[in-house]
């Protein structure tokens, strides 16, 4: 499907080790195949104009840790209860804005740590789903392995198996969860952009996460 007319909203900053001005440039690419057009800030002064975050079908933050103020929470929040939808990756959208407790609530988790890095195997849990249907069941992967808070409420589409102090848990990777209006998606995948180079699932899992939460998929 042709996303054409969709408009995307990507702010990007934060720690550089998440390389956010290469992801902000790929995944604005992969986009555009779909016709979606990106609007790609690195600064989160748009977060300023209430009316306008309105306006985007979908807004992805790609800001590690940083900060975000009271009156910004409420304005992206807002959007997203508005019908906006939330989109996004890895330590850009789940490790973005430590202790802002509202914005975790809405993307429904929270970075904790990666005791893991090195491969693992991620398994689609919920292969019916819109985002998943044309992915494999399984996914090989090899960087940080994300441990994670978890709102109950969400619902996971990809899981793996986490090997921790003697235990076996099993931690959502991906998911997917509505917020009033908006849509919301989230991926612990892609910690730099030569993961999703090489690894063609987890980006299309990206992908079509992105563009289902624009409701276009």
């Amino acid at each position: 499907m042709n996303d054409s007319n969709k408009k995307a909203l990507l702010f990007h900053g934060g720690w550089d080790g998440h390389e956010p001005e290469s992801f902000s440039t790929l995944l604005a690419e992969k986009l555009a195949a779909h016709g979606i057009q990106t609007d790609r800030r690195d600064d989160l002064k748009i977060l300023d104009e209430a009316e306008a975050l309105k306006g985007y079908d979908v807004i992805i933050p790609f800001w590690t840790m940083g900060e975000l103020s009271k009156e910004r929470t409420e304005n992206l929040l807002a959007a997203v209860a508005n019908g906006t939808g939330l989109a996004g990756i890895h330590g850009g959208m789940g490790d973005a804005f430590r202790g802002n407790i509202d914005y975790q609530w809405v993307v429904g988790g929270q970075f904790l740590g990666h005791p893991h890095v090195g491969p693992y195997t991620v398994t689609i849990c919920d292969p019916e789903h819109e985002i998943t249907q044309a992915l494999p069941q399984k996914i090989e992967y090899d960087s940080e392995q994300y441990y994670m808070m978890i709102d109950p409420d969400v619902h996971p589409l990809a899981e793996t198996t986490y090997e921790l102090q003697g235990r076996q848990v099993r931690m959502p990777v991906a998911w997917v969860r509505q917020w009033e209006k908006g849509r919301v998606f989230y991926s612990a995948l892609g910690h730099v952009t030569r993961e999703y180079q090489e690894n063609t699932a987890a980006c299309e899992l990206a992908i079509r996460g992105i563009r289902w939460a624009a409701n276009t998929l």
